[in-house]
């Protein structure tokens, strides 16, 4: 029998990104009770402290939150990578069906937020560039949600969410590299190229060791954020570059994830959290909220996510697509699809890209914020006032 089976592994990984949303929301708070207090000056202060890194001619040279944003997501995005990979070529999304209602779920939980973002916002050129920031679902804190309904939450279910969840992300990544990209540097994205030729060149050749990909990596990183792409697709780049299985049985990939999550969970998530999630509610009025990119942001992650997720499913269930999820009704759907309107992390993350400049930051933030605690909130009392406890989840034997 295996060291560590998938589904104890399951087990473990679900525990942790539970834990995770609290230490997530513990940090968001505490940013915002810093921006509002007298220690303002000393947290804005802290955000803006200039960070340099020099080697003969190449310099970086960033105020502390783009670092967090640049270079610390990147690892973030290098756990995205490794959990695309491993759910493609042995996870929920290994076959056709056990794939089909999570991707279609996401890409009407991706497609409903959009239409209602750009109902919101029709005519407004620069308004428009935030029509991705309600398209997201955070798995840190949507995960923490249903691991406080206990049994109400079956196991089945936040398999569903999970998948669905980094379907989203997936689909995030590709809008960040189609549509929030400067203008390019072709040197750096032709030397950017190079490195993630080797990267697959390391994987085809059966190196299974992590540091020539990792050393490999930075370079890529590097070359990224010179080239006019959001730097953190590079961690996306490694992360798939990492061999799933080595020659001698061991999976380099799983480990790497493994060892990853903690930091991720505990470390990367909450310091993002602490540097974007701090604003001054002085700085608002409750009338902003009606500003059409708020109401876009707020309505596309409540009422969008959560019409599309169900409308999808809905639909390909009634054309034979897929079942739902089994010990799953209606009313749980429901409810997940409420959850997958939590955006926070991913949300503020694009937002920060939509709208590098101060014009929308307080708002956006705001709104994002809004946005998902409603989400949050009415997802959580949807599942929790179902009826009784769900039975726990056991996997049907397959026919002979």
């Amino acid at each position: 029998m295996p060291a560590n089976p998938p589904a104890s592994w399951l087990r473990q990984f679900l525990a942790l990104e539970a834990a995770g949303g609290i230490v997530l929301f513990i940090a968001a708070c505490t940013a915002l009770g810093l921006a509002n207090s007298p220690a303002a000056p000393l947290y804005t202060g802290l955000l803006k402290l200039p960070l340099s890194f020099r080697i003969g001619a190449l310099a970086i040279d960033k105020p502390l939150l783009l670092w967090v944003n640049d270079g610390l997501m990147a690892i973030f995005f290098l756990l995205v990578g490794l959990e695309v990979k491993r759910e493609v070529f042995e996870g929920e999304l290994s076959s056709l069906s056990s794939a089909a209602l999570p991707t279609i779920a996401a890409f009407g939980g991706m497609a409903a937020p959009t239409l209602v973002y750009i109902g919101c916002n029709w005519g407004d050129g620069e308004a428009l560039r935030g029509w991705a920031i309600p398209i997201a679902t955070d798995i840190a804190f949507s995960l923490a949600v249903l691991a406080l309904l206990g049994a109400r939450a079956p196991r089945s279910l936040k398999i569903f969410l999970l998948a669905l969840a980094i379907i989203d992300d997936l689909g995030a990544i590709v809008i960040i590299g189609a549509f929030y990209t400067v203008q390019l540097a072709p040197l750096a994205l032709a030397l950017a190229a190079v490195c993630i030729a080797v990267l697959a060149a390391l994987n085809l050749a059966g190196i299974s060791r992590r540091a020539p990909y990792l050393l490999v990596g930075i370079a890529v990183w590097v070359c990224v954020l010179k080239s006019g792409i959001h730097a953190t697709l590079a961690g996306v780049a490694v992360g798939l570059a990492i061999p799933l299985r080595a020659k001698d049985g061991s999976s380099p990939l799983r480990d790497l994830e493994h060892e990853l999550h903690p930091w991720v969970a505990y470390g990367v998530l909450p310091v993002f959290a602490f540097a974007n999630a701090g604003l001054r509610l002085g700085d608002f009025a409750l009338g902003d909220l009606l500003h059409p990119v708020n109401l876009g942001i707020v309505l596309g992650l409540f009422l969008g996510k959560q019409l599309g997720v169900v409308g999808a499913v809905w639909a390909a269930v009634r054309l034979g697509l897929g079942t739902l999820p089994e010990g799953v009704d209606w009313r749980q759907m429901h409810g997940l699809a409420l959850l997958t309107g939590i955006g926070f992390t991913m949300s503020l993350f694009i937002g920060t890209l939509a709208f590098p400049g101060e014009g929308y930051n307080v708002e956006v933030r705001l709104a994002v914020l809004l946005g998902s605690l409603a989400s949050a909130i009415c997802g959580w009392l949807v599942l929790r006032l179902r009826g009784r406890p769900a039975q726990p989840f056991t996997r049907r034997a397959a026919p002979s």
